[in-house]
């Protein structure tokens, strides 16, 4: 069957249960919809990969020296408020939030939705669906989200309560609120 496949089990999986079929399945990315419907995907190319690792390497090294939150990467999935389980490609959540949770839940996938998102468009990625990914992502309470798609040379910032801002071929796109003082210079993604 083509990727990605969507399938709702006839019951929904629990957070553990969801973990245990990750990792039977680890040659796949999976998420849960806030309905249970389990979408699995292809990973990354290679290509894609190495933009990746830079966005997480750029933002790792802002947090560290910043020390206001932690950074995760796409294989960090988070149960959201709606039920559904979501990994962004980069994420960051400020540490008194992560510090409120136990050993437990920071070791499975954390109940909560973090403080920023990017989403790094792949060739096996649809534009729409991306963009409804960013809403949820808002919705369940991100402060503010990044949609890069590297073949438009875009980035959309999303804010809670506002539209989405398309920047084309940006030099560089900063942070705001949470993120004051983060800036993403984009020729160190799109090379």
């Amino acid at each position: 069957m083509p990727l990605p496949l969507r399938f709702r089990p006839d019951t929904p999986l629990s957070d553990d249960e969801l973990m245990h079929f990750c990792a039977a399945n680890d040659a796949l990315r999976v998420e849960r919809e806030a309905n249970g419907e389990i979408l699995v995907m292809t990973p990354a190319g290679s290509k894609t990969s190495r933009m990746n690792s830079r966005l997480i390497r750029l933002l790792d090294e802002w947090a560290e020296a910043d020390g206001r939150g932690l950074t995760f990467d796409s294989n960090g999935g988070f149960a959201l408020p709606d039920g559904s389980m979501r990994a962004a490609d980069a994420a960051w959540v400020a540490l008194p939030r992560w510090k409120t949770l136990s050993d437990a839940e920071q070791s499975g996938y954390a109940p909560l939705c973090p403080d920023f998102v990017i989403e790094l468009r792949s060739p096996s990625d649809g534009l729409s669906a991306l963009q409804e990914k960013m809403q949820v992502w808002i919705t369940n309470g991100a402060q503010l989200a990044w949609l890069v798609d590297p073949f438009e040379q875009t980035v959309v910032v999303y804010h809670p309560g506002q539209p989405p801002e398309s920047h084309h071929r940006p030099s560089s796109v900063s942070g705001d609120g949470v993120m004051a003082g983060f800036e993403l210079v984009l020729s160190r993604i799109w090379d």
